[in-house]
């Protein structure tokens, strides 16, 4: 049986400078697999040359035993792709968009209908087909981008940061829907939010500075995270013993006004019951970002053990 992706040796250079080197992975199972990086890592590097948008220096890749430069056409029928900023038409309306992203696909004229409403239907979005793409709100532009990503039922789903520039209440809804597309598809999906990563991942790769420095499971790469700290910039900020109340969290700072440093236990769930909460309470949440100091400080300690 061939793997849904294989990798070897891929490196890729901008110029006199190398974005990624001597990448080898492989994967042969559904699921939702993080690639994990801090910005510049060589994330997009990666994906881009995964989904044949980018030629790599060096290196093969195969998408479902085929090879993306030998046979390109056959390795991309098996991937869908979503790119950090989803390729839709505004003038569109959803309907017209998939059918139009059907065809791309290559999708028989004939199950081109059958096709486009599994796909609205899977992400939630059949009540708009009628309705023009750029009166949608981001959250359900986002479903339409994740839509075209899957209409052709592929092996392969790649997602480049696919809740970037999303409010708290609509990145909920897209990792639901990315958890249900993981059950049937292989799901690559980059983000450089460790927690978003923990949330939605049973296996991780972290790439730094242009090399794994980590694959294994999320069990393995828990032994790596101690208690963090989450940034809450808030409309309606809630008093310390608000945010005290929600489990995992244990000691509450404001920085300012608007903006707390919440410390937690390090549960996986945390960010996702104080979110709810501030919904139910009205606290009007519009950033939720893991400290960075916290990801810089796990990137530092693989790193390093994986120099020794």
């Amino acid at each position: 049986m061939s793997s849904i992706l294989k990798i070897e040796n891929l490196s890729h250079r901008y110029s006199t400078s190398w974005a990624i080197r001597d990448i080898n992975l492989e994967i042969n199972h559904t699921g939702v697999i993080g690639l994990l990086g801090s910005n510049g890592a060589g994330k997009s590097t990666t994906m881009s040359i995964i989904c044949g948008v980018l030629n790599q220096t060096e290196g093969q890749v195969w998408i479902h035993g085929k090879d993306t430069r030998k046979d390109s056409e056959a390795a991309k029928s098996n991937i869908g792709f979503l790119p950090q900023t989803p390729p839709l038409y505004n003038d569109f309306t959803v309907m017209e968009y998939l059918t139009y992203a059907a065809g791309l696909r290559q999708i028989e004229s004939h199950r081109i209908g059958e096709a486009v409403s599994e796909a609205m239907e899977r992400t939630g979005i059949a009540h708009f087909q009628s309705r023009l793409i750029g009166n949608l709100s981001g959250g359900y532009r986002q479903r339409v981008g994740i839509a075209q990503a899957i209409i052709h039922k592929p092996k392969l789903v790649v997602m480049d940061e696919p809740t970037n520039g999303l409010d708290p209440n609509q990145i909920i809804e897209a990792r639901k829907l990315i958890k249900e597309i993981g059950k049937e598809h292989t799901v690559l999906l980059s983000s450089h939010i460790l927690s978003e990563i923990h949330l939605l991942c049973k296996e991780i790769i972290m790439i730094e500075q242009g090399r794994i420095v980590f694959s294994d499971t999320m069990d393995a790469f828990n032994n790596y995270i101690q208690p963090g700290s989450l940034l809450l910039r808030m409309e309606n900020p809630p008093s310390v013993a608000e945010l005290l109340s929600v489990a995992g969290v244990t000691s509450v700072e404001y920085i300012s006004e608007k903006q707390a440093r919440v410390n937690f236990d390090g549960s996986q769930e945390v960010s996702e019951r104080i979110i709810e909460t501030g919904v139910r309470n009205g606290w009007r949440i519009r950033e939720a970002n893991l400290d960075k100091n916290l990801l810089d400080d796990i990137f530092k300690q693989i790193s390093t053990q994986s120099a020794l």
